[in-house]
């Protein structure tokens, strides 16, 4: 079973990196894709009125989604929401047609077969974390993910990060590696999935 595991933070240096790529160290069979290295529009700049051209590096990412059995989000929680560089991504990434479809008045996921996770990190304090809505964070896993027929989508949310101890988030890093391998194991119980053709 293969993962591609996006990690959407824009600083190299950052935790959600280091937790991305022990991610994908303990998987063993995943591949990364950092958004901050790709070269392409993030604005969806006609909306869905018009359709833009496709860059190299958006192409060759949609193609690893497709390839992949398991898709992997690492992202920081910025003002309850997620970095802009990941908003933009998935809209130029995920289409209308391509990646999911209404059936009369019914959402249809093209991409079925596929499970995910979303590991979160944020600064929010753990009594306030429990009273300010995770939105963004469920709307990345219900209306984008889910929506596109990648499920289930489980989470990991880490924090707060802004006084954590070296301890701390080595046992976070701990944690995420011991998610890989469930993962992995999980997926290997579950039926091969039938290869999603690239749309050209």
């Amino acid at each position: 079973m293969s993962a591609l595991v996006i990690d959407a933070h824009p600083n190299p240096d950052s935790l959600v990196s280091a937790l991305a790529s022990t991610y994908a160290d303990a998987h063993g069979d995943a591949r990364i894709i950092r958004l901050r290295d790709l070269d392409f529009d993030v604005h969806l700049r006609f909306g869905y009125t018009r359709r833009m051209p496709i860059e190299p590096d958006l192409a060759a990412a949609r193609a690893a989604i497709r390839d992949a059995d398991h898709i992997v989000i690492a992202t920081p929680v910025w003002w309850r929401s997620t970095p802009a560089l990941l908003r933009g991504f998935l809209d130029r990434a995920l289409l209308p047609q391509e990646d999911y479809r209404y059936k009369g008045s019914m959402p249809e996921g093209l991409l079925g077969g596929r499970t995910g996770r979303i590991i979160a990190t944020s600064d929010t304090p753990a009594w306030l974390a429990g009273v300010l809505p995770d939105t963004r964070l469920d709307q990345l896993r219900s209306g984008t993910l889910s929506l596109c027929g990648i499920k289930p989508v489980r989470m990991r949310r880490l924090g707060p990060v802004r006084h954590s101890s070296p301890e701390q988030r080595a046992s976070w890093l701990a944690l995420v590696a011991a998610d890989a391998a469930k993962d992995r194991a999980r997926s290997a119980r579950r039926a091969p999935r039938l290869a999603t053709a690239v749309p050209r």
